[in-house]
């Protein structure tokens, strides 16, 4: 991959409904390029009228159309070819997505887009090998159980992984069956237009996936709040998942899947079976996209004694990594999504600083125009620092030391959040041990981050979430079941 030209990057100020772009040439709200803070856009906000055109169009297109009642292989062949035009729109997609979000150009097009269509490959082959069951009754009855879409589900989408993350809500629900309006983040808002402009490409009949453009506060609010809507799944932080909770709850008591917040453990152990590739992971669990992943590992828990040779292996991957604009091949730390963001990071380190901890490492901004953060390790902290306790969504990395594994559990135990934890042991004893202890809904063992097999669900424990995304459990969250008894007499 190369180098491009930001300027050259053409993107289309609308909406998607019925299969047609409705483009908007006034009232746009800016959109800015995270790399370097130019506005490159201009957004459109739905409101609650056009919220209610593009429903009530898709659940004419679900009610309409044989989407749903069609045999589920076929819904799955025209899925498989969408997910094949993904992949040789890359040239396209790619640098649209690289452009207006914190992903580098190489990541774009080595993960973002190749990942996008597998993992709607995965939940198109769930379409056909997931049914009811028959029920043990008397013999005198016959009890069925019985699994049918939703409706319309309504899906709002993160600005950290735009393609990925909104395939990863729209792929099983229509996988499933049903029809989908998405809301994009309104700061990363356009890839998702041309994923939708593929999927009519495909054979998907038009309606079935509409996207609409705006706000949380507006649109975002409207669509929960929607009637026509069945269920609403969501990623993004815990406060707006608590908002999504009420609207659908004040609007007719909805299903709600909400992956959210995290402030996850990295615990390793004297044991690590090796301690400087121990450090490359630890170090790439946090700077990942500049810290900007909810399953980040942003709490460093190390075994007194190995603190020191661990962190200076850590301080070494940070200092190697290239920061700089997201249409730089070379890059390898992209921006921070923007400046008010870069600034709140900066603000809960020099507060934590203040506090009492020490920076090792970083612990400053960047200039270049955008919205740039050094990876920072703070040492000498506490529990209740703003550091430990609060989501950073940077690359802020904090160290604390235990002597035992009740020590390291006492440690890693959050009171609000328990997304993914990583554990680093030689000893399968103490691996399983933890893995049992940790009130995390992932844990990762000598690794940290998924794999690209989709089928090990993700999702949190506590204030992290609600659900599931991603593997068996994904594809049956978009499914309700119907019981059928039927008399069939002696």
């Amino acid at each position: 991959m190369q180098d491009f030209a930001p300027d050259q990057i053409v993107v289309r100020c609308a909406h998607f409904i019925g299969g047609e772009y409705i483009d908007v040439s006034a009232g746009l709200m800016d959109v800015l390029r995270p790399s370097d803070g130019v506005a490159y856009a201009g957004l459109p906000v739905a409101d609650a009228a056009l919220v209610d055109r593009a429903v009530e169009n898709a659940w004419q297109a679900w009610r309409g159309s044989n989407w749903a009642s069609q045999a589920p292989r076929d819904r799955a062949r025209i899925m498989r070819r969408w997910a094949d035009l993904i992949d040789a729109d890359v040239g396209v997609l790619a640098p649209m997505e690289a452009v207006g979000s914190t992903r580098p150009i190489r990541d774009a097009v080595q993960w973002d887009v190749p990942f996008t269509a597998e993992g709607i490959r995965f939940f198109a082959e769930l379409a056909d090998k997931h049914g009811g069951d028959v029920a043990a009754t008397s013999q005198h009855q016959l009890g069925m159980t019985i699994t049918e879409p939703y409706g319309v589900i309504g899906a709002i989408a993160p600005w950290n992984f735009p393609m990925v993350m909104a395939s990863w809500k729209v792929a099983p629900a229509l996988a499933a069956g049903n029809a989908v309006v998405l809301k994009p983040s309104e700061m990363t808002p356009f890839t998702v237009l041309r994923l939708a402009e593929l999927a009519i490409q495909a054979g998907m009949p038009p309606g079935i996936f509409n996207v609409i453009q705006g706000d949380g506060r507006t649109t975002g609010d409207s669509l929960c709040r929607h009637p026509k809507i069945s269920k609403v799944t969501f990623t993004g932080s815990t406060a707006t998942g608590a908002a999504i909770m009420r609207a659908c709850a004040e609007s007719g008591t909805k299903p709600v899947t909400l992956e959210l917040g995290g402030k996850s453990p990295q615990i390793v152990f004297a044991d690590a079976p090796d301690l400087k590739k121990t450090a490359r992971t630890v170090a790439g669990a946090i700077t990942g996209n500049a810290g900007q992943v909810c399953v980040a590992g942003s709490r460093l828990l190390v075994q007194r004694g190995v603190a020191g040779e661990l962190i200076a292996g850590i301080v070494q991957a940070f200092q190697a990594l290239q920061p700089g604009p997201t249409w730089h091949a070379a890059t390898t730390l992209p921006p921070i999504i923007s400046k008010g963001q870069a600034d709140r990071i900066d603000g809960i380190v020099q507060r934590t600083e203040a506090a009492g901890a020490q920076v090792i490492t970083g612990g400053k901004l960047l200039g270049n125009g955008g919205a740039y953060y050094l990876p920072t390790i703070l040492s000498g902290v506490t529990p209740g620092m703003e550091a430990v306790h609060s989501e950073i969504f940077g690359p802020v990395l904090t160290v604390q030391e235990f002597d035992d594994e009740a020590g390291a559990l006492a440690l890693a135990a959050h009171p609000d959040y328990g997304l993914a934890a990583g554990v680093h042991t030689s000893d399968i004893g103490r691996a399983l041990r933890m893995a049992r202890k940790l009130e995390a809904g992932t844990v990762w063992i000598n690794r940290y981050g998924r794999t690209s097999d989709f089928m090990i669900p993700t999702g949190g424990y506590k204030r992290s979430g609600i659900g599931k995304d991603l593997g068996r459990q994904a594809f049956e969250a978009n499914l309700r079941v119907k019981s059928v008894l039927i008399e069939i007499g002696e």
